[in-house]
């Protein structure tokens, strides 16, 4: 479905360090510099602006991100003037006075953590110690709704998607390292003993997973980390992709959240080849 998705738009332009599953659907891929081939600036979550220095040269046609926005900007009709990741960083600090007093100098030192209104001010380590500015925020207990779609003959699992401990999000970057691919490289669903000895399923059997949305194939992993009736399906693997199943037609009322992790879904054995994922 992403992918009929993509197809549909009118230009699809991709910027990343690597040819990705989207990037092979662009129109235009734009080489890009990795963290290490860069200079910059990083902010972790406790507001400390931290330097980045460029360690390696980038390879090929790669370039650093601000040096690609720059020269779009420019052939669009607007030229920023911009030569450095410093100068794009002191356009930030006349733009948000939290970040004015920060230079690229006082960072050679050590962080700076924001608001940091002058040159000479020190940086600041708690955030609203003082107070809160318009008082405190009341907490509004919300309570349990069960979700309204729900399983039923033709759909009678929940499937719950989420990460494993070893790969990253939809693993672009991690399913190229070696070692955690040796590790945790293959496709799973994760399916309750009760309900695979009721379905004949063993350890390694390859599975059809089918939702109202779409259908993927991937093998089973028996196991008691989840209950009966339940399902998991980790969303790295683009050969198995989770999310070609969930859905978003039902949203929280008072979030909008989709409820990408109660899909119902039907499961059929396939195969039974025993090559345990």
């Amino acid at each position: 479905h992403t992918r009929k998705a993509l197809r549909a738009l009118d230009f699809l332009l991709v910027q990343d360090i690597f040819m990705t599953e989207t990037a092979e659907l662009a129109d235009v891929v734009l080489p890009a510099a990795c963290f290490a081939e860069k200079d910059g600036t990083f902010t972790n979550t406790e507001r400390r602006v931290q330097r980045v220095r460029k360690a390696l040269q980038p390879p090929g046609e790669a370039r650093e991100d601000w040096r690609i926005l720059v020269d779009l900007s420019k052939r669009i009709g607007y030229h920023t003037g911009h030569e450095s990741a410093a100068e794009i960083f002191q356009e930030m600090g006349r733009l948000w006075p939290a970040l004015e007093g920060i230079r690229y100098s006082r960072l050679e030192a050590g962080g700076l953590q924001w608001p940091c209104p002058t040159t000479s001010h020190p940086g600041t380590e708690f955030l609203y110690k003082g107070g809160f500015p318009r008082g405190k925020v009341p907490f509004t207990a919300v309570p349990y709704e069960a979700p309204r779609v729900w399983t039923d003959e033709h759909y009678p699992f929940i499937m719950n998607t989420g990460r494993n401990l070893f790969q990253y999000h939809y693993g672009s970057m991690t399913r190229r390292a070696e070692p955690i691919e040796a590790h945790a490289g293959q496709a799973y669903m994760e399916m309750n003993p009760q309900d695979a000895a009721d379905m004949g399923i063993s350890e390694g059997d390859r599975v059809r997973v089918t939702s109202v949305r779409g259908s993927m194939e991937v093998g089973v992993r028996v196991t008691r980390r989840v209950r009966s009736g339940e399902v998991f399906v980790p969303l790295h693997y683009a050969e198995s992709a989770a999310n070609l199943l969930t859905d978003d037609r039902q949203l929280d009322e008072h979030s909008s959240t989709p409820g990408f992790k109660v899909t119902p879904v039907r499961i059929e054995a396939i195969s039974k080849e025993h090559d345990t994922p």
